[in-house]
């Protein structure tokens, strides 16, 4: 399998289980205008984020799409 398939696979399997994770577990017990609840994400940089860093102190926004014309 070539590089930019696997890089592919694996930001699938990613995106498809914090679907997975978040949306069984709360779509239902979530209203419009509920906060969210804490969760934790991996960012590009490494590093391993949680919502509760970031709650109160400024807007979050979370964005997947993969680097313009690279392999992922």
């Amino acid at each position: 399998m070539s590089q930019f398939a696997n890089r592919l696979a694996r930001v699938l399997l990613s995106a498809l289980v914090a679907v997975l994770a978040l949306g069984s577990q709360f779509a239902a017990a979530l209203e419009v205008g509920d906060k969210a609840p804490d969760f934790s994400l991996q960012a590009s940089d490494g590093e391993t984020y949680t919502l509760s860093q970031f709650a109160g102190d400024k807007p979050v926004v979370i964005a997947f799409f993969p680097k313009a014309f690279t392999g992922g």
